[in-house]
């Protein structure tokens, strides 16, 4: 069977799910992931289709029509002021659009905390049949390899998964070797994308403006991305790879375009 590709939300960020949708139909895509879970940042559009009967009747309409799935939802963070339970009409309405996913990440230092509360949101999307996809993130409270399975371990939940993000991985020095150590029943979906090969420190702007809209297109950057592609198993791809100046140059649908040809490309498909 071949791998299934899917089409991010921060790829094309801003998109509505409608349009995201017909988007990754026309691209080729298998998959989209779409984020119903606010994440409260300045001028963000909102599209909480468990709170929008009317969006979510046209997500479920247009997913049948052009044959796309609904692969995950996002962001299920943890977070000292979210409450879990607030991710539940989300989980709960995903799960009726036939998303088998959700990503998770955290971002605090207090180690308990996080551990009770992935441990919730694993217990809580469990009732809907969803996966928990756990991603470390170089400038998060789970900044690494180590410290994202020291929680998956902790939590012992069967539906609680690790999710690579190739970007955060280069920069949390994760290397192949470190990847293909890990248990592959511990792997959930991949986020691929390239970058530089240059890390910066956590206090430049680069830290966090390259990973928001400034990715590269797989083979474009100096990642071992083949390498640690070969070490993890043919888990599902979720291209994410924001590039702000791509966007403008080639539109949404030429990136989201780029963005799989490149990718198949780096796979040999």
């Amino acid at each position: 069977m071949s791998r299934k590709f899917s089409l991010a939300y921060l790829t094309i960020p801003g998109t509505d799910p409608i349009e995201q949708i017909r988007i990754a139909a026309k691209a080729g895509y298998d998959c989209v992931g779409l984020r119903p879970i606010p994440m409260h940042l300045p001028n963000e559009p909102l599209f909480q289709f468990d709170k929008d009967s009317g969006l979510f009747k046209l997500i479920k309409k247009t997913l049948s029509d052009t044959g796309i799935q609904l692969m995950d939802i996002e962001l299920a963070r943890v977070r000292e002021d979210l409450k879990v339970e607030d991710y539940e009409s989300a989980f709960s309405a995903g799960a009726e659009l036939g998303a088998t996913d959700v990503l998770s990440s955290v971002w605090t230092s207090n180690k308990e905390f996080a551990i009770e509360q992935f441990a919730k949101i694993c217990d809580l999307a469990a009732t809907y049949n969803l996966r928990v996809n756990l991603e470390f993130v170089t400038f998060s409270g789970v900044p690494g390899l180590s410290e994202a399975l020291e929680i998956l371990k902790a939590v012992n939940r069967p539906n609680a998964a690790l999710m690579v993000d190739t970007l955060h991985a280069h920069r949390s020095k994760v290397a192949a070797k470190d990847l293909a150590e890990v248990d592959n029943s511990l792997y959930g979906f991949i986020h691929l994308c390239d970058g530089p090969g240059y890390i910066p420190s956590l206090d430049d702007p680069e830290m966090i403006g390259v990973a928001r809209e400034g990715r590269l297109y797989p083979g474009d950057g100096e990642i071992d991305l083949k390498g640690m592609l070969q070490a993890m198993p043919q888990k599902p791809i979720s291209i994410e790879l924001p590039n702000s100046k791509e966007i403008q140059m080639r539109g949404t649908l030429g990136h989201a375009l780029q963005c799989l040809e490149k990718a198949k490309k780096l796979l040999a498909y």
